[in-house]
């Protein structure tokens, strides 16, 4: 016995569908593959295979602090390894200040 297919439309805008297309593509996927695989994980666990959570205070302040940062220019790097000695650099001196505090 065939089984039956049916047609599935969604909108998406181009730079998101053209990113995804190459990244799947690359997995040797395509869009239509993922989104089967997706669907199917939905029917099968029930559940919507991706864990969503909403943010706790912890992460909204960090994401505030983030969105600060960008709008003020403060935080930009040209590698990431620019970042990381940076955050070295502030680690140390945050030790320093925790082993004296008063100098």
């Amino acid at each position: 016995m065939a089984t039956q297919s049916s047609m599935l439309h969604i909108r998406i805008d181009d730079e998101t569908k053209a990113k995804a297309t190459e990244a799947l593509a690359s997995m040797g996927m395509s869009v239509s593959d993922a989104v089967r695989l997706f669907l199917h994980r939905v029917v099968v666990d029930q559940a919507f295979p991706l864990e969503l959570k909403v943010p706790n205070q912890e992460t909204l302040q960090a994401m505030s602090e983030a969105d600060d940062l960008i709008k003020s220019r403060q935080a930009h790097f040209s590698t990431a390894k620019e970042l990381f000695d940076d955050i070295d650099i502030q680690n140390l001196l945050n030790n320093q200040l925790l082993i004296h505090p008063n100098t």
